[in-house]
């Protein structure tokens, strides 16, 4: 369009030009129109020259800029392709051996079974209050006046899942929040629950503890736990054949702690320990993940 205008202008120009005058008095207006004219072919030509440079600059530098971003996304989906290959090379060796990387709780949740964990009343000390669905314990100031029973603590504040487990891998979870004291795990379904006792390997408790803000292994003696973050939930997986417990804090996915390899025998079964009015409650996540309680109550099974 701007070449056209030009040469429009070209030859109206010439046109002009070409023109003899007719009367001195029309000759200086053809002239100013002449110089105008000039002018304005000028600067048409130099807009056209000018359009001309910015179009194929521009088309270069758009082509150079298509070109450069497919070389950036194929090196992006090299780097992705290898991150994926690393990825499963390493969840490989870890399905491989599992307990030698003590990592990634999610990954652990693929070779592991999520249990349905409810609280057996019939063994909760008389100042746990259970919730209707089972899945809640709360610590009461007045202890409660329940029957007496074999399977029941009467001097440390526990009280048992009704999940009994003897072989395979099962792993629950148990929010804890902002607690401040609580003890979580599992024991044999033979431990001592009437009068003191100490809660260790020996006397067939694996559990951590959270005490006075500081958390704790049961062991023999007992190991501080020093960790980076707070957890609002604990994972506690167990691989009954493997001998092995281990703890994870589900918040950020960090390992707490794994007791020396055992070598079970017997029936085990899940602990959970309040221990004071302020300590708050305990739930446990069902099967699913969702940490609420359910509404049925669970039939009870009293020894």
């Amino acid at each position: 369009m701007s070449a056209a205008l030009l040469i429009t202008m070209l030859n109206l120009f010439y046109q002009v030009a070409s023109e003899k005058p007719r009367e001195n008095e029309n000759r200086s207006d053809k002239n100013i129109i002449i110089i105008v004219l000039g002018i304005i072919a000028a600067i048409m030509t130099l807009l056209f020259f000018v359009f001309c440079i910015l179009y194929f600059k521009t088309r270069g530098s758009l082509h150079g800029h298509s070109e450069k971003l497919q070389k950036v996304n194929g090196k992006l989906q090299k780097i992705n392709g290898a991150l994926q290959d690393e990825i499963a090379r390493r969840k490989a060796q870890f399905k491989n051996a599992w307990r030698d990387a003590p990592i990634y709780p999610d990954w652990r949740k693929e070779v592991f079974e999520a249990a349905n964990v409810t609280l057996d009343e019939a063994t909760a000390h008389p100042a746990l209050l259970m919730s209707e669905g089972g899945r809640r314990v709360t610590w009461q100031e007045t202890c409660q006046d329940l029957p007496n029973s074999t399977q029941r603590f009467n001097s440390i504040p526990c009280v048992l899942g009704q999940l009994r487990i003897n072989s395979g891998r099962a792993y629950w979870e148990v929010e804890v929040g902002d607690m401040q004291s609580w003890d979580l795990g599992i024991c044999r379904d033979n431990v001592t629950r009437k009068g003191a006792f100490i809660m260790s390997p020996q006397n067939g408790f694996w559990a951590i503890r959270l005490y006075d803000g500081d958390y704790w292994a049961l062991t023999s003696p007992e190991t501080s736990l020093p960790l980076r973050e707070r957890p609002l939930k604990v994972g506690i997986f167990l691989n009954y054949e493997a001998g092995d417990v281990s703890f994870y804090n589900m918040t950020d996915g960090s390992h707490i702690f794994t007791f020396p390899q055992n070598t079970f025998c017997g029936v085990l079964r899940p602990l959970f320990r309040l221990w004071s009015f302020d300590s708050g409650s305990l739930t446990i996540c069902s099967a699913e993940g969702e940490c609420t309680d359910v509404i049925h109550k669970p039939t009870l099974q009293v020894k």
